[in-house]
């Protein structure tokens, strides 16, 4: 029992390798390259596949030669729609066996291949191949490989094209050759975003006035990348307006400013800002950050807190109450604010009003360790510390001593 459930695990194990490990992609059949060649005796000859549409990343070819009666029995483009990924051609010989044609001639041939034009009409005039990114130097009568980007020379620097240079080793009769080349499309890079095109968007993206506003902009970056990639194709990003690409990056800079806690941390760092800044005195400029939190729809009641108590110490107490009250539609159960509230209708020479607020709380806690009259006497000794004196200070003292 413990054996047959070792191998039903051992099982599961290589299906769930074999379904991760396969690639996002499709045989390109429409643009498949299939020639029927006939080489004179002693001769060679060049053939260029089609133009590899733009993602891919690897082709498979087939070289058959056959006899003068003989015909394929089946295609290449027909043997891959049993293999829905490249890798799978490379696992073992069997995988190579596999995309071998059935049949083949008694005739023999070398190839070579060839990433440019240029390279490939000097083979053809002098039958060197120096420069062939491929070389089968023996001679064949059938032959089939896998070229990919990772490993093949000839997939690297190619340009969307192969050549292929075929020299005949029959000195007497014409060679039947059949080429068969499929490309495989990589479904993310079909769409243009290579490594340096993702590159240069992220490169724009820390450029911008969001993303230096934060310590970092990676993940801010990548989703931008992200949304931009999953919209367009590349060519089609780069064909818009400046205007356009513009507004492209600020829309997805916004969904992504929320999506990735950027704002959160953004706006954390604004109010750490305001608060060093009220330390140190510099109220106007504290009162500038907060109003950036305020001005985007992030601030909370706390943030309107502080803006009031830093209009407050400048004095600017018409302000202050604006604020206050707008913080008061937040939470009315917040203390801070309603105290504040007080002080700034009693500095702008509203008594009646801070009074009916100042005997409403007096019995309450404005934090979990501070009572009301406490934090009054408090702020009446920072006011005067500032040059901030009033008359009514005493009054509502003793106002809350009754």
């Amino acid at each position: 029992m413990q054996k047959k459930n070792f191998i039903v695990l051992f099982l599961l194990l290589i299906t769930a390798n074999t379904i991760f490990s396969q690639k996002d992609g499709y045989w390109d059949k429409a643009r498949a390259t299939t020639e029927e060649i006939s080489v004179s005796a002693r001769d060679r000859i060049i053939i260029k596949t089609q133009e590899f549409p733009e993602g891919t990343t690897e082709v498979v070819y087939r070289i058959t030669l056959l006899d003068k009666n003989q015909q394929m029995a089946g295609s290449l483009v027909s043997v891959l729609k049993a293999i829905p990924d490249p890798t799978g051609i490379s696992q073992g010989s069997a995988g190579a066996v596999f995309i071998l044609s059935k049949i083949s001639g008694d005739d023999t041939c070398k190839y070579a291949i060839f990433s440019s034009n240029d390279l490939a009409v000097k083979y053809k005039e002098n039958g060197k191949t120096d420069d062939a990114c491929l070389v089968q130097d023996t001679p064949v009568s059938k032959d089939a490989k896998r070229l990919s980007t990772e490993k093949s020379a000839c997939m690297k620097s190619n340009s969307g094209n192969l050549w292929f240079g075929f020299e005949s080793k029959n000195w007497i009769m014409n060679q039947k050759i059949i080429l068969e080349v499929v490309p495989w499309v990589d479904n993310k890079l079909s769409r243009g975003w290579t490594l340096e095109n993702r590159k240069q968007i992220i490169d724009q993206c820390k450029t911008s006035n969001m993303a230096q506003k934060m310590t970092n902009s990676d993940d801010f970056c990548v989703c931008i990348l992200d949304k931009i990639q999953s919209k367009y194709k590349f060519k089609e990003f780069q064909k818009l307006l400046a205007i356009e690409r513009s507004k492209a990056f600020k829309d997805f800079g916004n969904n992504c400013f929320n999506e990735t806690g950027a704002s959160n941390v953004v706006y954390n760092g604004l109010r750490k800002q305001a608060s060093d800044l009220a330390k140190q005195g510099l109220y106007g400029a504290a009162i500038a950050k907060l109003n950036t939190i305020i001005n985007n729809n992030k601030a909370t009641v706390l943030d309107y807190n502080s803006i009031g108590n830093s209009y407050i110490l400048t004095k600017q107490y018409g302000k202050a109450i604006k604020f206050l009250k707008e913080g008061e539609k937040l939470d009315d159960s917040e203390l801070l604010i309603k105290l504040n509230l007080a002080h700034a209708y009693l500095l702008n020479n509203n008594y009646s009003s801070a009074k009916v607020i100042y005997k409403e709380y007096q019995s309450q806690n404005v934090t979990d360790s501070l009572g009301w009259t406490e934090k009054v006497k408090l702020d009446f000794e920072a006011f005067k510390k500032k040059g901030i004196q009033n008359n009514d200070f005493e009054r509502v003292l003793k106002l809350m001593e009754k």
